[in-house]
């Protein structure tokens, strides 16, 4: 589905992304995890497809097609679903005014009509209850006053109301309390199908504990330095990122 190859990248001229190589097939979760300044945004980013981000070298292939010149909207409408770390508040606009808008702009990128308000009101209701979310929580202003997990969650059922083909969540863990780190978690559980992929980025191994990855791959200084499975989460929490860092540059 994804397949990443000897990717470079940066931002106002200072190289982040030093040479990624990834491939993701549909029905996996790769958790990407590695210490701060590593990349890990920066690589969710680019695959996005960002502005401010450039890309100096290698490819971005989504079904074998390279997806380097597509905007970030031409992207989503691929199916390319990125979950904001700092989700932003738009006063006056409903969440579920803002999910039918992104639903319709949606099919028509694929030459469609707009959904049918039951059929959309039926989806909005299904999805809801499967993420556990207060039908007054959809008739409020996007994000405005919405709590640390209350904003994740909104990102969770706009990932399960557009069905995206490749799923991209950058720390959606942080500030989660327990209980709503249970409900994000098993809401991207219940969504995971064949048909579908999911890249989880995260800087610590409590998420991998409720959503657990088929692979885990370290970022340190813009590469991926190691890969392997969830034990590999297990193994960065007893000793650290300075243990990668020894590793990669003995």
């Amino acid at each position: 589905m994804l397949e990443i190859k000897d990717l470079h990248a940066s931002v106002e001229g200072k190289g982040i992304l030093r040479g990624i190589n990834l491939e993701v097939k549909a029905g996996e979760i790769h958790a990407i995890m590695g210490p701060n300044g590593s990349g890990k945004s920066t690589l969710a980013s680019v695959i996005a497809g960002k502005d401010e981000y450039d890309v100096e070298k290698g490819q971005i292939l989504l079904d074998g097609q390279d997806i380097e010149e597509l905007s970030a909207e031409e992207r989503a409408h691929k199916g390319v679903f990125l979950s904001f770390q700092y989700p932003i508040e738009i006063p006056g606009v409903s969440v579920t005014n803002f999910i039918k808008t992104a639903i319709n702009a949606n099919r028509k990128a694929k030459g469609l009509g707009d959904m049918p308000a039951k059929d959309m009101l039926k989806m909005i209701r299904e999805k809801s209850e499967l993420l556990e979310i207060d039908r007054k929580f959809l008739s409020r202003s996007l994000n405005e006053g919405f709590s640390g997990g209350e904003k994740k969650r909104n990102e969770i059922f706009q990932m399960a109301m557009l069905e995206p083909k490749l799923a991209i969540l950058d720390e959606t863990d942080s500030g989660l309390d327990i209980d709503a780190l249970r409900i994000v978690a098993n809401g991207v559980n219940k969504l995971k199908s064949k048909d579908n992929a999911v890249i989880v980025i995260t800087h610590y191994q409590r998420l991998l504990d409720h959503i657990v990855p088929d692979f885990v791959h370290v970022l340190y200084n813009g590469r991926i330095v190691k890969t392997g499975t969830k034990e590999l989460a297990h193994e960065l929490e007893e000793k650290g990122y300075d243990w990668i860092k020894e590793e990669v540059e003995a």
